[in-house]
């Protein structure tokens, strides 16, 4: 059980852990994502914005060269053009162009052309507008992606007769842009690296004090008043280890006072019941007892007695708050005991209409070191509880084996039985769940205890037919 714990307190931590990183790598990605999209965009504007104004400023001061050329007849015009294209400098970085008016290619700085020019809308643009038009995009003859501005050539009578135009590859151009996206993802990347290192660091900061928290949590939850939660730190952290230390003050000092009190309840109530005890059973052997005197003292007896058990069920139990509860040990033949024990309590059954069926058996039993007066106050809360919680049903049925080493005793009674959701608390101290009877809700935790202390277990489980079976499992070898 233990270890399932320690495993449960690690997957929680774990996933703790997760959720925090998960968290905060979801925010740093998403924002990094944005700035590298931003970075990229921004240089790609940039870049594309630079070249198409270097571009325009291009076609603007040679259109404007060539106006002096337009005054010339359209021969001389167009040889002007080839020799301007074939001279030009930056042929090798930007493709010149001449186009007509009817789109057919009239010089490059490429060397020879034939045939038609590119259509693309700059070209129809630049020529209805009577502006520069530019394009980015592929070039329909070759599939490249490329930039191109157009800027109308205009003759002296106002006609437009062919279009100057600049195209480039912007192939460099976004391989730099995918350049500055991929050193973005480098620089996101190490900067993601950097934030899981940090925190984890920080994480593990806050959850192995978390870890010691929750250890020393779990022990007080389970009755160990009074410890401590030791913290270096003066931050929430601290502050809920403090509290948490001083809870388990308070918690140790009312535990103390209470069973002070039950201890001192409990010795103070013993002379009396011995007193009620010993007279009642002294005028039950008297004759000059009428049958409703008699009926009346034998109430008196039985319900001294019931006390009498309640309050060593207080004692053991304050012994066992203080870890004062000791076993006298001592091989004994548990079958013996246990049949005497049933036997015993059968004919007080008997008297209430309840049958007790011990299910013998001719297995060999053997002898177990033991407390055999523990063992017998284990067997008589059982027979108890079983009388008060499933007496309705008239029977209880019980029985003593040997299997794998073990001793089992099993009790059964045929009442209601235990809800499911109220199984796991039975065992706990004064819990007495939704039962009616009457009880301190003590002696399981007590006779829990006791089984433990011998090594064995001592489970409650409802039984198949209805009632609740409940088995004790001592050791045959210690």
């Amino acid at each position: 059980m233990k270890i399932k714990k320690q495993k449960w307190r690690a997957i929680k931590i774990k996933g703790l852990r997760r959720r925090w990183l998960i968290n905060t790598l979801s925010v740093v990605c998403s924002l990094g994502l944005v700035c590298v999209l931003a970075v990229t965009a921004a240089f790609s504007a940039y870049y594309y914005s630079s070249m198409e104004s270097d571009m325009r400023y291009r076609a603007r001061s040679t259109t404007e060269f060539f106006a002096d050329y337009l005054n010339q007849s359209y021969k001389a015009y167009y040889q002007s053009c080839i020799t301007y294209a074939q001279t030009f400098d930056d042929r090798n970085v930007i493709e010149l162009q001449f186009i007509s008016a009817d789109g057919t290619m009239v010089a490059s700085s490429y060397g020879k052309w034939v045939g038609r020019a590119p259509e693309t809308p700059d070209i129809a643009e630049a020529i209805q507008s009577r502006g520069i038009c530019s394009f980015v995009g592929k070039n329909p003859q070759t599939g490249e992606r490329i930039m191109a501005v157009s800027s109308p050539m205009i003759y002296t009578n106002g006609e437009v007769i062919g279009v100057l135009r600049y195209v480039t590859s912007t192939v460099r151009m976004d391989a730099q842009i995918v350049a500055i996206a991929i050193i973005s993802l480098g620089v996101l990347a190490v900067f993601i690296v950097l934030v899981l290192f940090s925190s984890n660091y920080y994480i593990r900061s806050i959850l192995v004090p978390l870890g010691e928290i929750i250890d020393k949590a779990e022990k007080i939850a389970n009755g160990s008043y009074g410890i401590q939660i030791q913290t270096e730190f003066d931050d929430e952290i601290g502050d809920l280890a403090r509290m948490i230390n001083e809870m388990s003050l308070k918690i140790n000092e009312n535990e103390k006072i209470q069973r002070d009190f039950i201890s001192s309840l409990s010795h103070e109530l013993r002379t009396p019941l011995t007193a009620i005890t010993g007279w009642s059973e002294t005028l039950l052997s008297s004759d000059m007892l009428d049958n409703d005197t008699r009926r009346g003292i034998r109430i008196i007896h039985r319900e001294a007695d019931r006390l009498t058990e309640m309050v060593v069920d207080l004692l053991d139990f304050t012994r066992i708050q203080d870890d004062r509860m000791t076993l006298n040990m001592e091989v004994v033949d548990i079958r013996g005991e246990f049949e005497d024990t049933v036997f015993m309590y059968g004919s007080r059954l008997a008297e209430e209409g309840i049958s007790l069926k011990y299910v013998d058996n001719d297995q060999d039993i053997p002898e177990i070191s033991c407390d055999p007066r523990r063992l017998r106050q284990v067997f008589l809360n059982i027979l108890n509880n079983a009388v008060k919680h499933g007496g309705d049903g008239k029977q209880i049925d019980a029985s003593i084996t040997y299997q794998n080493d073990y001793v089992v005793v099993r009790i059964r009674d045929y009442g209601p039985g235990i809800p499911e959701d109220e199984l796991p608390l039975v065992k706990k101290k004064f819990y007495k769940g939704s039962s009616k009877a009457r009880g301190s809700g003590i002696g399981l935790a007590v006779s829990d205890e006791i089984v433990q202390m011998h090594g064995g277990e001592l489970t409650l489980e409802n039984a198949l037919a209805g009632g609740t079976l409940v088995t004790v499992r001592l050791p045959a070898s210690q």
